[in-house]
């Protein structure tokens, strides 16, 4: 029987490449979305193409209700959830600290750790072997914004990647004797339509000279990193956090 994998802004960039490269390694795939529901059900096609069952579920992250009704419907739908990304996030125009709204800097933060926080709550209460769950696995997306402190002018989205990175650790060591492994990916300057959002235009082909490989990277790189870690492949390995950055 297949696993299933639940994966948080599964309609686009490095979440639909999870989707499509989990249904390869042959999970049946749960994508949530917040508003792209064409781009959501393209996923879900790909993942159908490759002979495994997907269900796109509509839900906002940041709302607890939702996000448990989610983890529900991927549960009714297709089984047993051993497989979780918490991946949702958004990104606000680079600017100086003092030039960026305050509802941007609570938008970015609500969506990328507040949100996250709500996500590997039910999670975890849902896996753990001492609450009646089977045990799983749970890889967190970060940001290498999170060791570079936020440059060119993201310090709230830097904060809230660093806030990623405190309770993947954290959590990680929490519930690792309960049967769940949590970690994490932290990735670099990554081609996907993200960077539309910076307001930076060429943003990554202005910054290769500063990664040592030499070039961005794409999603699927993000997402077979990831797929390792979900494995039995990585099964003595836990909070941890890699970085998928270029060696930056």
């Amino acid at each position: 029987m297949a696993r299933v994998l639940l994966v948080t802004g599964g309609s686009r960039g490095i979440g639909a490449a999870i989707c499509r490269l989990g249904a390869r390694d042959g999970y049946d795939v749960a994508i949530n979305y917040a508003g792209h529901a064409d781009a959501a059900e393209a996923v879900a096609a790909d993942v159908r193409k490759q002979g495994r069952r997907a269900v796109t579920i509509q839900a906002d992250v940041r709302d607890p209700a939702a996000v448990a009704a989610m983890f529900d419907r991927a549960a009714k739908e297709l089984g047993y959830v051993a497989a979780f990304v918490s991946n949702a996030g958004v990104i606000h125009k680079g600017a100086p600290l003092a030039d960026i709204p305050p509802e941007e800097i609570k938008r970015v933060i609500d969506v990328d750790l507040t949100a996250h926080l709500y996500c590997l709550r039910e999670a975890v209460r849902r896996m753990g072997k001492s609450r009646g769950g089977q045990g799983g696995a749970i890889v967190t997306i970060s940001s290498m914004a999170a060791l570079l402190f936020g440059p060119g002018g993201f310090q709230p989205y830097g904060a809230a990647k660093g806030g990623i990175d405190v309770v993947t650790q954290g959590l990680g060591k929490e519930v690792a004797g309960d049967g769940i492994r949590v970690n994490g990916v932290r990735p670099g300057l990554i081609d996907t339509d993200m960077q539309d959002d910076t307001g930076m235009e060429k943003r990554i082909e202005r910054l290769a000279p500063t990664i040592p490989i030499g070039r961005g990277g794409a999603a699927d790189e993000v997402a077979e990193a990831v797929l390792w870690l979900l494995s039995d492949k990585a099964s003595y390995v836990a909070a941890t956090l890699f970085n998928v950055s270029g060696g930056r």
